[in-house]
């Protein structure tokens, strides 16, 4: 068998941006009567009989033990006092944008991870800057001059770590993490915190007797491998903080998709629908922002149990319409076989896509 030594480039300077609770944090801004109250995005349950989720929440209501994914009749009981708000996802995604302008003052290397996150390699950047912390500092005051959101920032020579650190100290934080401090903390950090670690894998590491980093550092490569995959051959080089993925700022994409993961299981057909319908309305308004059509539709569905099916109706001409989108999601869901399990997750996800190929997750 061939083993390949590690290498850790510990060469470069990234800094990982993430917005403090980013949608809650404005509708705060741009209404100062929500400030000090616990707000919640996500549909109110005394307007739905009880469903919906929350999509984010501010630190007041986390304070309640609030968090995404929950649904919203717990976030109720949790918090009566809290205010409920549908959001406004455009708004949201044009503020997206415009922070995205300020990274890029600074280098041309910028990988968004979502509508609130971003990665920057600034190891060489525009203003010849030496150092990253300095960096971080500039660009949290100016999106709060600008923009008056606080974000936090980590800094270290990769992204994974510079993902945790990012997390390290919330809100409006700022963690560095050099090279020869990585390892003590990682030793120290819960498994269930490491960046990419799912609720499975936190069972399966658990039953392995793998608590915190210290403890992932005490299996073999091979013994990870067996049970992870892939997954393991990375989790033994994160647990030494190696993690080599460059940022990647123009990135080939090909979808352009939906996906919610709901706290409480959806069981009736048209409760199922009706969330097969919203997550078609985000993808037509995505694709018609970035004035793109596909000519394939995928549907997603997770059960209870975390089995999950993954079905694709290819269409005679690309569409970027609702209505088709829709439909053609709906059929494929009204194809699977019936289930009495509940459904945890959905998702409508457009391929194929013409012209310049983009692809934009919006994981609400």
């Amino acid at each position: 068998m061939l083993i390949f030594p590690l290498v850790n480039d510990t060469s470069r300077k990234i800094i990982h941006i993430d917005m403090d609770a980013f949608f809650a944090a404005v509708e705060e801004r741009d209404n100062p009567d929500l400030l000090g109250k616990p707000v919640i995005i996500g549909a109110d349950p005394r307007q739905t009989g009880g469903r919906g989720v929350v999509s984010t929440c501010n630190y007041q209501a986390r304070k309640f033990g609030i968090h995404s994914a929950m649904s919203s009749k717990e976030a109720y009981e949790r918090c009566p006092q809290a205010v409920f708000l549908s959001g406004n996802y455009s708004k949201y995604r044009k503020i997206g944008r415009q922070l995205r302008d300020i990274f890029k003052r600074y280098t041309d290397l910028v990988e968004p991870m979502s509508i609130d996150e971003a990665y920057l390699d600034v190891t060489v950047n525009k203003l010849g800057i030496k150092s990253a912390v300095k960096i971080a500092r500039l660009i949290q005051k100016e999106i709060w001059d600008e923009h008056h959101l606080t974000c936090s920032a980590g800094v270290s020579y990769n992204k994974f770590l510079a993902k945790l650190a990012s997390d390290f100290d919330k809100p409006h934080g700022l963690t560095l993490i050099m090279p020869e401090q990585a390892q003590d903390f990682l030793a120290e950090l819960p498994i269930e915190k490491f960046h990419g670690v799912g609720r499975q894998s936190v069972k399966k590491l658990h039953q392995l007797g793998v608590y915190t980093g210290k403890d992932l550092l005490g299996l073999s490569e091979m013994t990870l491998i067996d049970h992870f995959g892939r997954f393991g051959y990375d989790l033994f080089r994160k647990a030494r903080g190696i993690s080599n993925s460059p940022v990647q700022p123009n990135r080939i994409r090909k979808s352009i998709g939906s996906e919610r993961t709901y706290g409480k299981l959806l069981y009736s057909d048209n409760d199922i629908k009706a969330e097969i319908s919203k997550n078609a309305r985000r993808v037509a308004d995505t694709l018609a922002q970035n004035k793109k059509t596909g000519k394939i539709i995928v549907l997603k569905v997770r059960y209870a149990d975390f089995s999950t099916l993954t079905k694709r109706i290819t269409l005679e001409k690309p569409s970027a319409d609702f209505e088709v989108i829709e439909r053609k999601a709906q059929d494929i869901y009204d194809s699977l076989e019936e289930s009495s399990a509940g459904v945890r997750l959905l998702g409508v996800t457009v391929t194929g896509l013409t012209a310049d190929e983009t692809e934009l997750l919006l994981d609400l």
